[in-house]
């Protein structure tokens, strides 16, 4: 049901590194986003694939994990993302993005859930160290990133307090939170 397919679909920050995503699956992954719908149909996206160590070191450094839990620089070697998915947008074909690699990449993760996977969208990119380091050229714009793998973490979702705030956190066992307003907050009654 794609209820708990949402449920499950967290962001993930840490995994088993060791658990390793084949570039079949990756394939797999960006054919649920080509399927995915786009503004006017233009289908401007365009992805880089990366699931070896070497491709994936070079991914790493130029990306943000996690900008609420103050000093923390990101997952440590072991636990970090077995495989990465950089989207692109083609701006020989549109300068505008719209909301078409918000609509891919949810796919692509809801795709990963279904497999045992997880991910998390980053959108803190170095991205000009990166095209650098990747020799991405320039008719490409770096829209996000997207790390995958088996999850080592718990990622539990609350409900938002009475101090508001949305920040994620995590606990003294290490169980990463993130609260959610409820149902009745977001909806309007005009």
């Amino acid at each position: 049901m794609i209820a708990e397919l949402i449920k499950k679909n967290r962001s993930y920050r840490r995994f088993y590194q060791d658990v390793s995503i084949s570039m079949e699956t990756l394939r797999e992954f960006v054919n649920l986003a080509r399927l995915s719908g786009s503004a006017a149909n233009l289908q401007p996206l365009r992805y880089i694939l990366s699931c070896t160590p070497e491709k994936n070191a070079l991914i790493f450094p130029h990306l943000g994990w996690a900008s609420y839990l103050k000093g923390w620089e990101g997952p440590s070697e072991g636990e970090r993302a077995s495989a990465y998915i950089i989207v692109l947008g083609d701006t020989e074909i549109s300068q505008s993005f719209r909301c078409d690699h918000g609509i891919a990449s949810q796919s692509i993760l809801l795709g990963a859930v279904e497999k045992g996977l997880g991910g998390c969208m980053i959108g803190t990119v170095q991205r000009d160290k990166l095209r650098r380091d990747l020799s991405i050229p320039k008719r490409y714009e770096i829209l996000l990133v997207i790390a995958l793998g088996k999850p080592k973490e718990i990622v539990e979702i609350d409900t938002v307090g009475p101090e508001e705030s949305i920040k994620y956190w995590r606990d003294e066992k290490d169980v990463h939170h993130v609260p959610k307003r409820s149902l009745d907050d977001i909806i309007l009654d005009l």
